[in-house]
């Protein structure tokens, strides 16, 4: 198979898996998918999931969040790693919303990513997926399905995005990328054997 002949593979299949894909952060505004996918970095969705409710309903938007004090922050998403790193880049985000943005995320990658804590790939999410714009994120399944499926040799992020967006088309992007997250979670994890991982044996079965 050549390379865009796996990619058709690929689509086609994850197509029947995951024909709806939700958005695996809890939220219910882009600033709290923001925080949501900053809190994400180096920990588990689910476990961002478990601690947001009780953050968001105190911080809910950058204004509450900005009255909240570090330390408090700190204690309220405890649970999760880098807590004191993400505990003050949350707070300096805030202030940043509002004296920027008037409290609101915005709507440019060169926005979100002059923002504290906010790089390339949570900016990404945030524009895919809260404001429809064509990203291709990239995490650590789609970093090593990618390379697995030979899509990409990219030896970091930056060039598995680019390779990514190659080879599928853009009008699929924003939901390729949660299909392979998803698959990767639920077929081939990283620590696993990869006996379920039915689609790597079907793109390279001789």
């Amino acid at each position: 198979m050549t390379k865009k002949q796996r990619a058709e593979v690929i689509i086609t299949e994850l197509e029947k898996l995951y024909p709806e894909v939700p958005i695996p952060l809890d939220h219910s505004s882009s600033f709290q998918l923001l925080v949501a996918v900053a809190l994400s970095a180096q920990t588990t969705d689910k476990k961002v999931n478990e601690i947001s409710p009780k953050l968001f309903e105190v911080a809910g938007n950058a204004f509450k969040m900005n009255l909240l004090e570090v330390e408090e922050i700190k204690y309220l998403i405890q649970q999760i790693g880098l807590s004191n790193t993400k505990a003050k880049n949350l707070k300096k985000m805030a202030e940043l919303l509002i004296e920027r943005h008037s409290g609101e995320v915005p709507q440019t990658f060169e926005e979100l990513e002059a923002l504290p804590g906010v790089g390339h790939k949570t900016a990404s999410v945030v524009m895919s997926q809260s404001f429809g714009v064509p990203a291709f994120p990239v995490d650590t399944h789609i970093h090593r399905l990618l390379k697995q499926w030979k899509i990409s040799e990219g030896k970091n992020v930056v060039q598995v995005e680019e390779d990514a967006k190659k080879i599928f088309p853009k009008n699929l992007w924003n939901k390729l990328h949660l299909q392979i997250i998803f698959y990767g979670r639920e077929y081939s994890p990283a620590r696993g054997k990869g006996e379920k991982d039915f689609l790597t044996k079907m793109l390279f079965d001789k």
